[in-house]
């Protein structure tokens, strides 16, 4: 089992900046990828950003790219997403995940596999 540990959700108002951190005590992030969903109420689980394992490879989809930023400390187990210019559609629970699929079909289709490992999440709200 892998544990996750989020952090840094919180209130931000439109065009803010928040920055959401995960740390992953039990894995090498050198080698495994790591993954932000998120999901707002009634809605589908989403793919945001992913980052490789090997070479630290960015991921975004399209709604957060020139927005959103993800990144890694391997040594500190830690991957971030930094948020910027937030908008009315950001808000949603945001998910830290060790995704089965590549970085890329997580971020263009959203696929979640029954062998992801998922965090408990961390709430993002968006008001002014």
């Amino acid at each position: 089992q892998v544990q996750f540990v989020e952090s840094g959700g919180g209130l931000v108002q439109p065009g803010g900046s928040l920055r959401l951190s995960c740390t992953v005590p039990g894995l090498d992030l050198s080698r495994s990828k790591i993954a932000w969903f998120r999901q707002a109420p009634g809605k589908e689980r989403t793919g945001v950003s992913c980052i490789s394992g090997r070479d630290g490879t960015p991921y975004y989809a399209e709604s957060v790219k020139g927005r959103f930023t993800i990144s890694k400390d391997n040594a500190k187990k830690t991957v971030y997403l930094q948020m910027n210019s937030m908008k009315p559609e950001d808000p949603a629970v945001y998910y830290c995940a060790a995704p089965f699929f590549a970085c890329a079909e997580v971020v263009t289709t959203s696929a979640i596999s029954e062998y992801d490992y998922w965090g408990q999440g961390t709430q993002v709200t968006v008001s002014s």
